[in-house]
This record gives C-alpha cells, sequence and structure tokens, in this order.
C-alpha cells in the first residue's frame, strides 16, 4: 500500500528495528527447545543426509509419516544455505515472523475503510511486531511462527479474492481463490489442522451466498479453493503411498507411525477432566516415558474415593512398565464412559469451555525461566517476586491483545450498522464477509481445539495474526 507521508515512512521502519531487536532479544536470551523439537531437526538432517523422510529406529533410518514434512523441509532448507547451525534456523524464522507482521498489516488494512486504512495498518504492524508471544516462538525450532506466516497469507488471499468479486474485479476470481488454496495447504503441510482454514472460509461464504442466493458463486468458490487446497498434498500423498503404502494426505492425530498403538481410551479419560496446561505436564506428557503419580492428579478429577482408588490401581499398573496395554487402556476407556454418563455436560460442555479459558487467557510464558503460577499469591509476592511480576505482566498483555480484539470487532460491527442503517432490508449477513473469515477462523479453531488431548496456550497462536488484524478495526476512527 501506498506510504502517504515521511512520519508514517519513519514509523514503519521504527515498527520493524523494534520488532527486529525485539525477536533477537529473544534468541539471544531465551532460547530454548520444545518436545518435537528433537524429532524435527532429525527428520531435517535425515532428509539431507539420507534422502530419506524418516527417523532413526534401531540404528536404522525409517520412513514416517507421523509428522507433518513443512517445517522439517523449512529447516532442511535453512540448513542447506546456512549449515547445521540451530542458531541459523532461529534467525530465519525471526526473519519470517518479521515478514508475517507485513502480512497482518495488509491483512487489517483490507478490512479497514478506505480512509482508514493508513492508519489501520500501521497500528496493525505495531500491535504485530510488539506482540511478545509471536517474538518468543521464534526462540524455538517449532512449527508455530511458520504456521502463523501461512495462516497470515491464507487468510489476506481469502479476504483479496472475496473483496475483488464484491468490487465486480472479477465474477469469480479463479486464481484468488486457487491461491488461498494453495498456501492454506501449504499451511497444513505444516500443521495437520490448518484446513480449518478453509472450513471457517466456507462457512462465511455459504452464510453469505445462501442469503444473497447466489449458488453459482458459492460452488465455483468451493471448487478452487478445494483445488488450490489438493495441489500441495498430493505429492505428499503420492509419497506416502509408494514408500509406506498407503495414501495419507494428513499427518497422523496422535503423531503414531503405522501399527503403532494409540491409547485412546486413557485420552478419553483425561477428556473429561483435564483443563489446566499445568496437568499436561503432569500426565499425558509423562506418558510411556515416566511414572505417573495418583497425587499429581487434580481432586476433579474423580468423583468418590472410591473411583480415586479404582484410577490409583490402573495408576499402578502403568507405573509397572511405563506402558498402557490395550487390556488397560479398555479400562480407562471404561472409566471415561461412566464418568461421561454421569456428567454429559462435564464432558461435552464444562470441560471445553474451561479449556477455551486456558487456550486464550494464560500468561504464555511456557518459553521463558519463570513458573506462570500465581498461586499462593502473598508468599510469591514474599519470595519470588520477579517470578510473579513477569507472570502478571504477560498475562496483562494477553488480555489487552483478546479486548483489543473485541474492541476491533465493535468497531466493524457499528460501522457496518451505520452503513446499511435507514435503506431497504437487505439480505445482508451481520458483518461485512472479511471480517466473517477471520471470526470463523477464531470460532472454529478454538472449538476443535478444545477436544484436543493437549490443551497447549502455544495451539492459538496460528489465530494471532486473525487476532492482531481484527484489533486493529479499533483505530479506525481514531
Amino acid at each position: 500500500m501506498r506510504l502517504a507521508s515521511l512520519k508514517m515512512q519513519k514509523s514503519v521502519v521504527a515498527a520493524a528495528l523494534t520488532g527486529l531487536a525485539l525477536r533477537l532479544a529473544a534468541v539471544r536470551f531465551f532460547p530454548t527447545e520444545g518436545g518435537d523439537t528433537p524429532a524435527y531437526l532429525q527428520l531435517a538432517s535425515n532428509l539431507l543426509d539420507k534422502h530419506v523422510y524418516g527417523l532413526l529406529s534401531a540404528g536404522t533410518v525409517l520412513p514416517t509419516d507421523a509428522r507433518p514434512p513443512g517445517y522439517p523441509l523449512f529447516v532442511a532448507a535453512v540448513y542447506s544455505v546456512a549449515g547445521r547451525s540451530e542458531s541459523a534456523v532461529l534467525l530465519a524464522q525471526v526473519l519470517l515472523d518479521l515478514a508475517s507482521c507485513f502480512l497482518i498489516a495488509a491483512l487489517a488494512a483490507r478490512l479497514a475503510p478506505q480512509p482508514a486504512k493508513d492508519r489501520v495498518w500501521l497500528a496493525a504492524l505495531w500491535l504485530a511486531v510488539l506482540c511478545p508471544f509471536l517474538a518468543n516462538y521464534a526462540a524455538v525450532p517449532l512449527t508455530e511462527v511458520l504456521a502463523a506466516s501461512l495462516s497470515a497469507a491464507t487468510l489476506l488471499l481469502l479476504v483479496r479474492a472475496w473483496q475483488r468479486e464484491e468490487a465486480g474485479a472479477a465474477s469469480c476470481d479463479r486464481a484468488g481463490w486457487l491461491l488461498a488454496g494453495i498456501a492454506a495447504g501449504l499451511a497444513t503441510l505444516v500443521r495437520a489442522e490448518s484446513p480449518l482454514l478453509l472450513a471457517a472460509a466456507a462457512l462465511a461464504i455459504v452464510t453469505t451466498c445462501v442469503a444473497r442466493r447466489q449458488w453459482l458463486r458459492m460452488v465455483r468458490a468451493a471448487t478452487w479453493l478445494a483445488a488450490g487446497l489438493l495441489l500441495p498434498l498430493i505429492p505428499w500423498g503420492v509419497r506416502n503411498a509408494v514408500t509406506l503404502g498407503r495414501v495419507q494426505l494428513l499427518a497422523a492425530r496422535y503423531a503414531e507411525s503405522s501399527g503403532e498403538f494409540v491409547p485412546r481410551g486413557f485420552y478419553a479419560w483425561t477428556n473429561t477432566w483435564l483443563v489446566r496446561f499445568r496437568d499436561v505436564y503432569l500426565v499425558p506428557w509423562k506418558l510411556e516415558d515416566q511414572p505417573i503419580q495418583i497425587d499429581d492428579l487434580p481432586w476433579y478429577a474423580f468423583d468418590s474415593p472410591l473411583e480415586r482408588e479404582r484410577v490409583a490401581r490402573l495408576l499402578d499398573q502403568y507405573n509397572d512398565d511405563l506402558a498402557v496395554s490395550p487390556r488397560l487402556d479398555s479400562e480407562f476407556a471404561a472409566l471415561a464412559r461412566e464418568r461421561t454418563a454421569r456428567q454429559p455436560l462435564r464432558t461435552w460442555l464444562w470441560v471445553p469451555a474451561q479449556r477455551i479459558a486456558t487456550l486464550w487467557f494464560t500468561p504464555r510464558v511456557e518459553l521463558l525461566p519463570v513458573s506462570g503460577h500465581l498461586t499462593p499469591f502473598w508468599e510469591k509476592w514474599e519470595y519470588d517476586r520477579g517470578d510473579l511480576l513477569v507472570t502478571l505482566g504477560a498475562g496483562a498483555v494477553n488480555l489487552i491483545y483478546v479486548l483489543l480484539a473485541i474492541a476491533g470487532c465493535w468497531e466493524v460491527l457499528a460501522g457496518h450498522r451505520l452503513r446499511v442503517g435507514g435503506r431497504a432490508p437487505l439480505p445482508l449477513p451481520p458483518a461485512p464477509p472479511g471480517v466473517m473469515f477471520l471470526f470463523a477462523y477464531l470460532v472454529v479453531r478454538t472449538l476443535f481445539l478444545t477436544h484436543v488431548e493437549t490443551p497447549e496456550p502455544r495451539y492459538v497462536l496460528v489465530c494471532f495474526p486473525a487476532v492482531i488484524a481484527v484489533a486493529a478495526q479499533a483505530w479506525r476512527r481514531l
């Protein structure tokens, strides 16, 4: 977009330098590794050294489809240019994340009315470069930065294609929808749940087209989006068919290898009570690696003393050999069914609702050398004040971003009502479709994550491009 003044150009340069400094500081002072980091780095190295997308097992590299290839390919590309350096991967992520900030700004400007585009663009850029959560994940070799970048690109292309059609630039923006689908396909090769981007867009498109009776337009958009989505996935599916003997376009839900037993009954049981990120460390992440202690489980994991004793016996069996056998897994599954039968609303409503709070209203300090605990408050204030203040500050920043997104939604809806007010009733959606794309994505992805076995706050980071683009709309009339 055109930068209207020297003052704005200086502000853009200042924002870019600030964002770069923040991300470099994260890499310099808080580099870390996630649980999946070793697997991703090994996949990249094996791809370059052995020309096999696989993991080492018993001294042999075995092909796998347990994890999608997008991020290992990114790491392999960095390795091939800069050598086998984890620091080079982190610096590449810094630059990619900084570029994503400009994508977010472009997305926000697309949603704003013409007089406010420059102002909203700049607000979104500053919100993006100052976001400590995206910056923090540039310092860890995980998928978040790449996934967030591709999500921002997909949303931008979706909104652009729709607006071109609305403006009459094309009866069907085939190239626009196709490119959006391709971007979503590339994102799927990084995170398997990324087709939710197109599912949310489809929801907004169908809602609008049905209201306007634009059936052909709806079918055309869906066709080109689906075609674009499949283009990046077909080579991956062909590789799996040739190498592993099965066509699989998406990574396995539990990151399991072919034939590997998955304790679905155990996960069904944790889905009836697990709502805190703390419990993820103490239960699911210990599975088949460390003992799980009954005293580490919260009180609401049991409905009675008898049930607690029953769970204790099951965990004792697991702790004997650190394995969940099919028989033991069936007992956990039976326990999950009983708990759900007693309180169905707990499993299907209250636990997901509490997981939403865990995902969205959290300090997001899991990569920092702080505990993230706020209790016991006065004891921490007395003996670990720095830890407490960092946690409170990060939680406040996260809350500010969420509240700004709510304010941005309110501003968009208020402007839309003002624009269509006083006219004869028209079959218009309750909000502009471009904003509906983002809002639908936030809702659909959040609902999906409530049923993922481990409610990790990092899983909503790929939503932050949408959050920031909507939050910037609060600057429309400032």
